[in-house]
């Protein structure tokens, strides 16, 4: 039981484009209006979760993960663009646009590889192994779900640490930058890893 929640949390908590959402978050001052966005985190997890924990993997082949990566590089670029678009007022967080919303964190989570190769082990693995099912499997899937959803928390926490020492609205739009080129460049990393390769690896 220990060692599915430390798999989770390994897996939940490192740095990845959910995760750098939740920074750059955090850095803008908006971390009270994007509750939504970790709720759908751990509401795509918690679907994960269910579907594979009583489907089990069958259902996701080569293809669909191919397809699902494709859709989810697109997806992450669309919230880069957003991001290094969104005008900086440090002045007044509460009227800056929201940049990600519980729909955002709901499409990016179901669209990232990652998340479904996260998951897997834990659906298809360790709950048989632990003989959790049914009602149990419910249980576990809700409170690793919690877990998802604390992960981007977590960084937003971090985030806002950071912003409150910010008072420049140039290096929050510097950081803004830096933060849409690390997404766009994992989006090209899973392009490649899930994508390219095993496309090319056919012929």
């Amino acid at each position: 039981m220990l060692g599915i929640v430390a798999y989770a949390l390994g897996a939940m908590y490192s740095p990845g484009p959910v995760n750098l959402l939740g920074l750059n978050i955090g850095i803008n001052g908006q971390a009270r209006q994007s509750v939504g966005f970790c709720l759908g985190v751990g509401t795509a997890m918690l679907a994960y979760l269910l579907v594979l924990g009583w489907a089990g993997a069958a259902w996701i082949d080569d293809e669909a993960l191919i397809v699902v990566s494709a859709l989810g590089c697109g997806y992450i670029v669309y919230l880069a663009s957003k991001i290094a678009r969104s005008s900086v007022d440090i002045s007044e967080p509460d009227n800056a646009p929201r940049l990600v919303s519980y729909r955002d964190g709901l499409v990016m989570q179901l669209l990232n590889p990652k998340a479904i190769l996260a998951t897997l082990p834990i659906a298809t693995l360790q709950f048989p192994a632990a003989d959790i099912h049914g009602l149990s499997l419910v249980f576990w899937a809700f409170g690793l779900a919690m877990l998802a959803a604390g992960a981007p928390g977590s960084y937003i926490v971090i985030g806002s640490a950071v912003g409150s020492r910010i008072k420049s609205p140039a290096i929050v739009k510097g950081f803004n930058w830096l933060m849409a080129a690390l997404l766009v460049a994992v989006a090209l990393s899973i392009g490649v890893e899930h994508v390219w390769v095993p496309l090319t690896a056919r012929n």
